[in-house]
């Protein structure tokens, strides 16, 4: 399946135009200047550790988009890569957005401008083929980001409570071989590379005491202990209306009517 993909679209909602708030957009990884890039590394490694230029370079080269995080003054405040996948599974036809290295700067958490415009941006790839099934996939190095499922859509996969089925886990296994190769181990769920491809510095994977009571942040931590080196959780959810919680449904049907 080959659906053509806008490249040149920003998509900026008019509340996000509110004087003080942060601005995020979508930009085609093809049009990012070296000097853009350079500032998403920089604030990557402020948070990450064992990566390098040259390795963040080549892991965005293998995106399509970058959603970018500015403040009022213009610095870059956080961003997220991604890239559309179109896969065949058991002889049907899938689509995926595939979230690469994603990082938010410290004094903005807690906005929801980067993930509201990824989501819009996440229904304008659903527009584009709404008969084929879009699903978020993505390899999570911390707890932080494991809660946005939560956050995001009903059903998704690994979960706490219930066990994956069999056909959201062929979907899992399929990307996952395809993308990481041998580096996905199946029978943990987790791809786990020789040597880290780039971590949590100690500082932010700490889990505060309070939180790791959590159930989904205790499921994390049992199924990705090897985060702290590392270690990536596959996961899994399906974008669509029907699986979304209101607030990310309704900002996912503003990019289905664009």
């Amino acid at each position: 399946m080959n659906v053509p993909i806008q490249h040149s679209r920003r998509f900026v909602s008019a509340q996000d135009l509110v004087k003080n708030r942060p601005l995020a957009y979508v930009e085609p990884r093809k049009n990012l200047a070296g000097q853009t890039i350079r500032q998403m590394y920089d604030l990557y490694s402020t948070y990450y550790e064992a990566t390098s230029l040259s390795l963040f370079e080549s892991d965005l080269h293998g995106k399509d988009f970058v959603v970018l995080l500015h403040d009022n003054d213009g610095a870059l405040a956080g961003f997220s890569s991604l890239a559309i996948v179109d896969a065949t599974v058991h002889g049907k036809p899938v689509r995926a957005i595939y979230s690469g290295d994603t990082i938010i700067d410290r004094a903005y958490w807690g906005t929801q401008a980067l993930a509201f415009t990824w989501l819009r941006f996440a229904g304008t790839i659903k527009a584009q083929a709404p008969d084929c099934p879009l699903y978020w996939f993505l390899i999570v190095k911390g707890h932080r980001t494991y809660r946005y499922l939560s956050a995001f859509s009903i059903d998704f996969y690994p979960h706490w409570q219930v066990q994956t089925p069999t056909w959201a886990q062929s979907i899992m296994n399929q990307l996952a071989r395809h993308r990481f190769n041998t580096a996905y181990d199946s029978e943990r769920g987790v791809v786990s590379f020789q040597q880290s491809r780039g971590h949590l510095k100690p500082l932010w994977a700490e889990v505060e005491p309070g939180e790791a009571l959590r159930p989904d942040v205790a499921f994390f931590l049992r199924s990705n202990p090897g985060y702290v080196h590392g270690d990536e959780l596959v996961c899994l959810t399906e974008l669509s209306s029907s699986n979304l919680r209101p607030l990310a449904r309704r900002v996912f049907a503003q990019g289905l009517r664009q």
